[in-house]
């Protein structure tokens, strides 16, 4: 396969992935294409790699940003804007699991929080079965908000041990 074509399969794979994660196509397929860019892009060139509108691209960069995964950049002279992707796959990583446990999991944690409190006759079968099910839903909540803190803190060599001694 030439490297050309490796490109456009990396970028749809990407965007597909991304979508199956929840997040928007074309936002995975610019970040794809910024990770596997050498150089800096200018809006401009992103949009000719990828065909995409002007309001597409800038719209799409500014959630890039806000999740933390690409920066604008500068160049000495010029007045176009220019986005970089950490290259880091850890640090990726990591930046995503923060996006997700902040827009999901803590929206979650939140409600189930507030209907733990909910009082009731505890002979009523309903509410017995409620009452448990939001206690075991919370409970798994909270140990995968755990995990994610642990991962979020921990350096990538150390987080993998502890996750291959798992499964010896």
């Amino acid at each position: 396969m030439e490297l050309a074509a490796a490109k456009l399969k990396f970028i749809e794979a990407w965007g597909k992935l991304g979508s199956e994660w929840g997040i928007n196509r074309t936002m995975a397929q610019v970040h794809a294409l910024l990770l596997i860019s050498p150089e800096a892009l200018t809006t401009e060139e992103i949009m000719e790699a990828l065909s995409i509108s002007r309001g597409n691209a800038n719209m799409t960069l500014r959630d890039l940003i806000g999740w933390g995964l690409i920066e604008k950049q500068h160049k000495a002279g010029e007045r176009k804007e220019y986005f970089f992707a950490d290259k880091d796959v850890w640090n990726i990583s990591r930046q995503v699991a923060k996006e997700r446990k902040k827009r999901e999991l803590e929206p979650v944690l939140k409600v189930l929080n507030e209907l733990s409190t909910v009082t009731g006759d505890e002979k009523d079968p309903e509410f017995k079965t409620f009452k448990k099910s939001v206690s075991d839903i919370n409970k798994l909540a909270l140990n995968v908000d755990k995990t994610l803190e642990t991962m979020l803190k921990a350096e990538e060599n150390w987080f993998w041990g502890s996750v291959l001694k798992v499964f010896k």
